[in-house]
């Protein structure tokens, strides 16, 4: 009897320890200024499609959150996540690139008067994956987790840079290029020295390089980002952290990759080869055993191009 009390226990343990993992915490970055972390793993009935870092900004005048969620359930989410911290109206959301949790929360919060911006050509991602993102958002997180979703596109729309004043906090909106998605974009707060870099920085986790991404461009982007030197870099996904870390797990994993499966090309390696190309120095990485042989072959394909 015993024996079965202890097995029951340890087994509501790792649910539990399961559940806690998949939720959102909020830490305060700077004056005013939060990320809400979400978990390394996966999206999930659990964490609503929320996977990914988010950036919450409080002014005099209203709130400035940096991306919505990964559902109208994950927004909600959010919002409640954000009350916490602050009773201010959100007055802002800024969609920093196309990926499903950067913007399926965007209807919820312009339900209640947000005002959306993203770049233009995040913009047309959203429009051109929108199909795609639903398809495997649904067979992740479930019709149920993902019910009350609709696509709600920007209000305001830039092309390389905007500049957003809200209640005496100024907003550097900045599109450099292409990086993980086609309309990345970083926020620069200035006064603060925080930059919320969406998904051209991953921490502690391992970055995907997929069909919508260019390694190439997207290690162009990230040093326009670095050149503003900011004090604490908001990241996509992970923790806040300092300029190195994000240099370290982001940076100088794409600069050695494309350096290694650039070298393997020269040397005539085939593509059926790609596993030859060591990366183990990044192991560290959450996801690096599902991850790293995808993006090694997606920038062989790439240079090959090049």
């Amino acid at each position: 009897m015993k024996s079965i009390i202890r097995l029951f226990l340890s087994i509501s343990l790792l649910f539990s320890a399961s559940a806690i993992a998949e939720k959102l915490v909020i830490k305060p970055v700077a004056d005013r200024v939060w990320a809400i972390v979400g978990p390394l793993t996966n999206r999930s009935p659990e964490n609503l499609g929320n996977n990914a870092t988010f950036g919450v900004v409080e002014t005099d005048a209203g709130v400035v959150l940096i991306d919505s969620g990964g559902s109208y359930k994950g927004a909600k989410k959010i919002h409640d996540t954000i009350r916490s911290v602050s009773d201010q109206p959100i007055k802002y959301v800024i969609n920093s690139g196309g990926q499903d949790h950067r913007w399926f929360g965007n209807d919820y919060f312009s339900r209640l008067g947000a005002t959306i911006i993203s770049s233009q050509n995040a913009r047309e991602d959203h429009e051109q994956r929108l199909v795609d993102q639903i398809g495997r958002l649904t067979s992740l997180i479930g019709d149920e987790s993902f019910a009350g979703t609709r696509e709600k596109y920007a209000d305001e729309l830039f092309d390389d840079k905007k500049i957003l004043q809200l209640g005496g906090v100024r907003f550097e909106l900045v599109h450099a290029g292409q990086a993980h998605t086609p309309g990345d974009s970083f926020i620069w707060l200035a006064d603060r020295g925080v930059m919320f870099s969406g998904d051209i920085v991953y921490v502690e986790r391992m970055l995907g390089v997929g069909d919508q991404s260019n390694s190439k461009t997207w290690v162009e982007v990230f040093e326009a980002m670095a050149s503003y030197q900011p004090k604490v870099v908001v990241p996509g996904h992970g923790n806040p952290v300092p300029l190195a870390t994000a240099q370290q797990d982001t940076y100088r994993y794409l600069t050695t990759l494309r350096e290694k499966v650039g070298a393997f090309l020269d040397d005539g390696g085939d593509a059926s080869e790609i596993s030859k190309v060591d990366m183990s120095e990044f192991s560290y990485l959450f996801n690096y055993d599902s991850l790293n042989g995808r993006n090694a072959l997606k920038v062989f394909t790439e240079l090959e191009w090049e």
